[in-house]
């Protein structure tokens, strides 16, 4: 992910999609590394389409390494190939 600042709170509720345009599903939350401050992980609703085999699981929501992130603007986009990277 190219470095920039956005605030947390235009983050809240944001759909995420792969490169391709494929729905992924919904931003739920995010999880950051208390010692060092920095985004580890997003929190997501899998759309109800989505087949979540092979993805990291907590509850109902996925969890996707934020070295996924392909880039973050009117929807969070992520590169399919890292989003199983650390299942």
């Amino acid at each position: 992910m190219k470095e920039g600042k956005m605030s947390a709170q235009k983050l809240g509720y944001k759909e995420v999609m792969d490169a391709s345009g494929r729905e992924i599903g919904e931003l739920h939350n995010i999880i950051v590394d208390a010692t060092t401050g920095r985004l580890t992980e997003l929190v997501i609703k899998p759309a109800s389409m989505l087949d979540t085999s092979g993805l990291k699981k907590e509850n109902d929501n996925i969890i996707i390494s934020i070295d996924a992130v392909k880039s973050i603007r009117d929807v969070i986009v992520l590169e399919s190939e890292k989003m199983r990277k650390r299942a």
